[in-house]
Parts: C-alpha cells; structure tokens; sequence
C-alpha cells in the first residue's frame, strides 16, 4: 500500500473524527501500560502476607520503571512526530531511516539502562525511600531485581508504540499493550495468590508481559503499511537523530523530571513521616509511602488519558503541519483543550467523592484506621487540581508535536523540577506532611499561569 492511499486522509477527514480514531488506542494503550504496575499493586495489598508492605516497596520500585520509559518514549515520541512529518511531505526514505535509528536505540540504550540498575540498585532503592523500614527494603530488593530484567522489553515496546501509530495503525499500536497487559493480569494472580511467589511472582507476572508487548511490535515492523523498513534504515544516521531526538526531548523531560520530583516527594514523605506522632511509630511508618504511591496510580491513570490523547495527535498534527494546513492544526488544538479540561474535571469528581471505595480497592480492610483516614486527606489534597495538570501535560506534548520543542521543555522542567522539587521540600518545613500534599496542587498553578501565555500565543501564531 502506498504512502498516499494509507495516510492522506489527514488531511482532509475531519479533526474531530481524526482526534477519535487516533487518541483513543492511543488513551487504551496507555492505560492498559499503567495497569502493568496498577495491577500489581492491587493484588500485592490484598495479599496478606505483603501488605502495605508490598505496596510501599512497590512505589519505591516504580520510579525505576519511569526513569526507562522517559527514554523509551523521548526515541518513540520523537520518531512518531519526525516520520509523520516526513509522510506528510511525501519524504518515505527518510521516514524508514528514521525508524531504523529509533530500534537500534532502544535496544543500545534499554541494556545500558539495565546494566546501571543491577550494579547500582542499593543506592537507587535507598534514593527512593525503600529503607523506611527493613520489612518494606527486603520487599523492594526482591521486586526490583526481577523488573529490571525486564527493562530491555519494557521499553522497546513503549519506544515502537508511537512509531506504529505513525505508521497508521493507532489499533495494532494498542492491542500490542493490551495482550501483554492481560496476560500480565492473569499471570499476578497467579504467582501471587495460588503459588504464593510474592514480590517476585508480581515482578515476572509484569515482565511476561512485557515481553509479548515487544514481541508484537517487531512482529508489525516487518509488515509495516506507509513505511517499506529494509535493511539500509537499520543503521545509525546522525543527521536523522538530530531531527528527531529533540522532538522527543519534551517526552523525555516530562518522564525524568516526574522521577527527580519523585525523588523529593517520596524522601520528604519518609522524612517527615518519621517526625508525625502516629506514623514515627514503626508499626505505622510505611503508611505514608504506600498510600502516597496508590495516590499517584490513581494521577497515573488520569494523565494516561490526557497524555493519550494529546500523543494520540501527534501524527495528525505533523502530517498537517507538513502540508501547510495550520486551520486544522489550530482546530484540533482546541479540541484538545477542552477535552483534557473536562477530563480533569471528572477525575477531580472521583477523587473529591468517592476516596474511600478508592483506598478500598488497595487493602485498606486489612489495615489500621490510620491508612484509610490518611489516604482519604491525600486524596483530597494532593489532587485537587486535576483539571489544571490534564490542560498542563496537554499543552506540553502538543507544542511537542508543533516542533516548539523550546516552550515545551521550559513548561515541563517548570512543573516538574523547579516547582516540583521545591514545592514538596519546602512546604513541609512549615506544615508537615500536609505541606507535602499541598505541593503538588500549587505546582499545577503556578504551571497553569505560565501555559496559558504560551497557549495564546501559539494560537496566534497557528491563525497568522
């Protein structure tokens, strides 16, 4: 099939219909990737030999995991922008060299990755808050040994998602995730409740997985539709990694910044955590850090719809930009906005309402009081501002795609290390740990005001 029978619709079917068919696979896949680490912590907290236990070394682990996939995605974001683009201009040669540079890269950084974890993994658990007690490190060691085996296939699925989507298989892009993210469901039931594996029956349950996701995407690089991959697209072409790198910078950015922001949060929390008369307690002192962590699945699980659809129109928006169509461009902007506003909106509603059945879910009938009534208090405060962090991560990913890759990392290190850092190890000297969960609404304001100017102006631009 040719390049213009697959992909020329972008340019004339309507962006709402186009923003549907494109962000929705895009929104499952990312949800069903979120539920690789979700559904892990559901059963570990139900089980009662794990506990909030389990889930605080789960949160610990999980930055881990967040770390590989901003490289994972700053290859596969930039490469879906950079070959949508070239599609768009009728340029396929260098579409397939930029596709063969984004694999080979993955692979080469996805083992250098795994290799930095295994040698420095004491220090990395450490960083994360792991040592809060011993019950909760020995938990972490084990679950973080057996996910970073895995690594090399987390994250050459997660870096050949987006070019799939680029190639005009939005659908094949998400049932990649799907199958691995249900077999994975099935797996942890397994290992951990049956045959009573534990932290590692959660660990290899994710990285079976994971191995399927990536099994699949090299299965749909050797049939691809737009894009003919031969073996001269598989080498290394700087000229095409200095277009296409960039593009994905913000992706990479907003992926790493989170785990430097992780980073001061969770240390803040094991800090003060120690200094609060209930939790200084050892009985009570991995309380914080477990419900801190199902507190950002739940954020995780809502920016998974925000980043979907926004990354969803990445091909949409490069193939327009590369035909000169910036009506289009500026109408799915708009879209765009008000669909993550609304988004935001009803996750605030889950949250406000119903943070009890929430906590339910994660084991809470097997905890003291004081893990429901402190999860309830961070679930209110922490993501109050729902509304504005889906217009932020937004805006961000779609000045991406625009090649405004310069506003877009100012927004993203704004929100992520400067506010992100700060806020969270500032606030609590002077309000404890409430002053931690304080600082991530403040951050989604402070953000708010400075993407709102970079949002007007980008509309003026898209109109001149």
């Amino acid at each position: 099939m040719s390049e213009t029978r697959s992909n020329s619709f972008l340019v004339t079917e309507k962006t709402s219909r186009l923003m549907r068919q494109y962000a929705v696979p895009c929104i499952i896949s990312l949800l069903v990737a979120a539920l690789y680490n979700i559904v892990d912590q559901i059963y570990i907290a139900n089980a009662d030999y794990l506990g909030s236990y389990g889930n605080a070394a789960n949160t610990a682990v999980f930055p881990v995991t967040v770390l590989a996939l901003a490289i994972a995605v700053m290859i596969g974001d930039g490469a879906c922008a950079s070959v949508s683009i070239c599609l768009g201009s009728k340029n396929q040669e260098a579409a397939g060299k930029t596709i063969g540079n984004a694999v080979l890269l993955t692979i080469i950084s996805s083992i250098m990755v795994t290799a930095i974890y295994l040698v420095f993994s004491e220090l990395i658990l450490t960083l994360f808050g792991a040592r809060v007690n011993e019950g909760t490190y020995e938990l972490a060691k084990e679950y973080f040994f057996w996910i970073t085996l895995g690594i090399p296939f987390y994250m050459f699925g997660q870096a050949m998602n987006p070019v799939i989507r680029s190639d005009g298989s939005p659908r094949y892009a998400m049932a990649c995730t799907v199958v691995g993210a249900v077999l994975n469901i099935f797996l942890d039931w397994m290992f951990i409740y049956p045959l009573h594996m534990g932290m590692a029956g959660a660990a290899i349950a994710t990285v079976l997985g994971q191995i399927l996701t990536a099994v699949l995407s090299i299965v749909y690089l050797c049939h691809m539709k737009a894009v003919r991959l031969s073996r001269t697209c598989l080498g290394f072409f700087p000229a095409m990694m200095r277009h296409f790198l960039p593009l994905g910078i913000t992706s990479f950015l907003s992926q790493a910044s989170l785990v430097i922001s992780m980073a001061a949060v969770q240390n803040s929390c094991t800090k003060y955590s120690a200094l609060d008369p209930v939790f200084g307690q050892a009985e009570y002192s991995q309380i914080p850090l477990a419900v801190l962590g199902i507190v950002m699945k739940f954020f995780q699980i809502a920016i998974s719809i925000s980043v979907g659809l926004s990354a969803g129109c990445i091909p949409i928006v490069g193939y327009n930009i590369g035909a000169g169509r910036k009506d289009r461009t500026r109408q799915l902007f708009t879209y765009l906005l008000a669909s993550e506003a609304l988004i935001g909106l009803a996750a605030l509603c889950i949250v406000e309402f119903f943070p009890r059945q929430l906590i339910g879910i994660f084991g809470a009938a097997n905890e003291s009081r004081f893990y429901t009534e402190f999860a309830v208090r961070c679930f209110r405060i922490y993501l109050c501002m729902m509304p504005l962090a889906m217009v932020n991560k937004g805006t961000f990913i779609f000045l991406q795609s625009l090649g405004k890759g310069t506003e877009s990392m100012i927004l993203s290190l704004m929100r992520e290390i400067v506010l992100g850092v700060v806020l969270p190890v500032c606030l609590p000297m002077l309000f404890g740990l409430d002053g931690l969960l304080y600082s991530f609404p403040a951050a989604d304001i402070l953000t708010f005001i400075l993407s709102s100017i970079i949002i007007l102006r980008t509309y003026r631009q898209l109109k001149s």
